[in-house]
């Protein structure tokens, strides 16, 4: 009999206040949908690196003429066959160093042809223009400076570039967009945090004489509240179950069928990391509302 009279008055509850019910839905949809979101651009983020990291190689970029004219650093004028044979010699001597690959002035400027070839700059370029280089592949990329700092400076050497730092430009934008993301979840949270408060102390005060009446023959503090904590976690699951929608969707549409169609080359994260945050979305959005209703009730319905 009390269980039906909980469920009954649950009902009541939400019919009363349907529409800032909704609104209830929806913010905390859209709040836990970006939640879920930037766990999800987290991982993303950390699987990328963990990818291209490995992948990652130190370009060691040697003189040519063209440098010799215009390039402080190449003032001694374009690499020698000696100086190349030496910069090999001491690469091969260094632990931290995987693998060296040799890349001429004609296959410079074969590559480059092959990536921009739409650039009205290809047409333009001679191979003579091209610089000679050593790609190395590091043990460990957290080890570039030990390169950058034995080979900078050194006669015949225009530069040493690290492919890392263009890719951490990359992913500080992700974590920027990512942080931006927690952001505004933060703030549709606490939104959907004062939804549930008013709604919650709405409905109370629209049956407080069933709830006079209650604590006239004796019912208890928590007996009262149970309708009204059940109402907050009810709309707030429904709010999770959309949130969770969101994200599978994303996942499918967005993710599935466009981004990887789109970049072939980024190693998007699975379905199984989807489906291990889709549990958490639920349980905030079941416990959330519940304990701002439980919160915001113990002050209004104390006698």
């Amino acid at each position: 009999m009390r269980a039906q009279f909980v469920l009954s008055e649950i009902g009541v509850g939400l019919r009363r206040n349907l529409t800032m019910t909704f609104a209830v839905v929806i913010s905390v949809a859209l709040s836990l949908a970006l939640f879920g979101g930037s766990l999800l651009m987290r991982d993303q983020v950390s699987s990328m690196k963990g990818y291209w990291y490995d992948k990652v190689q130190v370009s060691i970029f040697l003189c040519n003429k063209a440098d010799a004219e215009a390039d402080a650093n190449c003032s001694k004028g374009a690499v020698t066959t000696e100086q190349k044979k030496q910069i090999k010699t001491d690469l091969g001597k260094l632990d931290i160093v995987e693998e060296v690959y040799y890349e001429s002035a004609d296959q410079a400027y074969k590559h480059y042809k092959e990536q921009f070839k739409d650039s009205p700059l290809a047409a333009s370029l001679t191979p003579d223009q091209m610089q000679e280089s050593y790609r190395i592949k590091l043990k460990d990329p957290e080890k570039y400076k030990v390169i950058d700092t034995a080979f900078s400076g050194r006669a015949g050497v225009q530069s040493v570039e690290d492919q890392r730092d263009v890719l951490e430009n990359l992913f500080n934008l992700l974590g920027g967009m990512n942080v931006a993301a927690l952001g505004v979840m933060g703030l549709m949270l606490v939104v959907a945090l004062l939804l549930i408060v008013n709604t919650v102390r709405v409905s109370a005060f629209s049956r407080r004489r069933e709830i006079g009446i209650m604590r006239l023959v004796g019912a208890s503090g928590f007996y009262i509240q149970a309708p009204f904590i059940m109402e907050a976690a009810i709309a707030g699951l429904i709010g999770a179950g959309f949130a969770g929608t969101l994200i599978v969707g994303g996942k499918y549409l967005l993710v599935d069928h466009w981004l990887a169609e789109k970049i072939p080359l980024v190693n998007f994260i699975g379905w199984d990391v989807v489906l291990t945050k889709l549990p958490l979305v639920l349980a905030i959005g079941l416990i959330m509302p519940a304990m701002a209703a439980f919160i915001a009730l113990r002050k209004y319905l104390r006698v």
